[in-house]
């Protein structure tokens, strides 16, 4: 825990000050974006925050590669590159798209490069949680494919959800911790002479960028993380789910006292079930209109929030712990009764459910009395 923690630390100073060094060159070299009719402020703000974000995970990989045990997850493997790798590549198609605007279809090609630079160099998925029994990809192009299929997708579901000052880094760090700790304690609990493990420093490292970017970020925004920071939290988050997903066959996701669990494969999309929610919906919505379906406009789970009468802050507060409640609610079942967990999962949902529609039964008791 010591030394993961130590890497979220240096992850979390070197974001921070980089993103200030984002912010001079932002201000110097005057790199704002137009002010789009989605965007909720109404002052030019750079969207350079993605270098910041960049910065502080290359260094922690670094760091973390000559570090004493974190340093045998880069003994004879090179996924931590790969995956660095397609951390770079992403940014650079993020920084194209938040400084030049390019084509939707040009960003979705750089978005399946940067995924396949990782299938290929770095993590592939390997298997398929299924109950009774995982299925095994047994074809190397069908590994590829499924895994750059699966970076894209959690990308543009990060990306998608990014459109209030502090939330797709305050989302990302929340199911950052959560799946941090499912990792660690699969590893803590396993007769292993190797308790190291990437997705765990993944994730560790993940929290930290996250961390140090916040204050910078949070409302009001003094700098966004752009596309290129947004596809990068994505592209990470969706790498350590791979990686933990290719050691379900060992045994080491299995229950002790229970069934089977898929938390490897689920965990991620239970952290980012919002996000893919708000994807999903989107693509239907502007679908439906004959619309692009990247096309913008400002039906997302936020902009609707704050249509229900929740501030900026408060709908940002909202999504952190509907986050938290799927989050930590999914790591809880390989952990105690599952029994006991859907219930408390359930009651959380419930009251979240009434805190959040709150405005709007407010307006409707209002009106009644009148």
């Amino acid at each position: 825990m010591i030394m993961y923690s130590l890497m979220m630390l240096t992850a979390a100073v070197v974001a921070y000050a980089t993103t200030w060094g984002a912010r001079f060159l932002a201000k110097k070299m005057r790199l704002f974006g137009p002010i789009r009719s989605r965007d909720m402020h109404s002052v030019p703000i750079s969207r350079l925050g993605g270098l910041g974000l960049c910065a502080g995970f290359a260094v922690a990989l670094v760091v973390a590669s000559n570090s004493f045990f974190v340093k045998d997850i880069f003994r004879g493997n090179t996924a931590p590159w790969g995956i660095l790798a397609g951390v770079l590549v992403i940014v650079a198609v993020g920084l194209a798209d938040d400084l030049l605007d390019i084509r939707w279809w040009i960003k979705l090609i750089g978005q399946a490069l940067a995924a396949t630079v990782v299938a290929v160099w770095g993590v592939r998925m390997t298997v398929i949680p299924f109950i009774p029994e995982p299925i095994h990809i047994e074809s190397e192009a069908a590994r590829i494919v499924i895994t750059a299929l699966l970076i894209v997708t959690t990308m543009n579901a990060v990306n998608f959800i990014d459109g209030l000052d502090g939330l797709a880094a305050g989302v990302a760090a929340i199911g950052g911790v959560a799946f941090f700790l499912t990792a660690y304690w699969v590893h803590r609990n396993a007769v292993l002479l190797d308790r190291s493990d990437l997705a765990a420093l993944l994730m560790a490292i993940l929290v930290g960028c996250c961390i140090g970017f916040l204050p910078h970020n949070w409302f009001p925004a003094r700098i966004f993380m752009g596309d290129s920071g947004a596809m990068l939290l994505g592209l990470v988050m969706a790498s350590a789910g791979i990686v933990s997903t290719g050691q379900i066959s060992s045994g080491l996701y299995d229950r002790v006292n229970g069934i089977p669990t898929i938390i490897p494969i689920l965990l991620p999309f239970a952290v980012l079930s919002l996000p893919l929610l708000d994807l999903g919906l989107a693509v239907v919505r502007r679908t439906a209109r004959g619309q692009s379906p990247w096309s913008a406009d400002r039906g997302h789970l936020h902009h609707k929030l704050i249509e229900l009468g929740h501030s900026h802050r408060t709908a940002v507060v909202m999504m952190y712990v509907w986050t938290a409640i799927l989050a930590f609610g999914g790591l809880a079942f390989a952990i105690f009764p599952w029994q006991l967990v859907l219930t408390a999962d359930i009651a959380a949902a419930l009251v979240m459910a009434v805190v959040t529609a709150w405005p709007y039964f407010a307006r409707r008791g209002s009106r009644t009395r009148q």
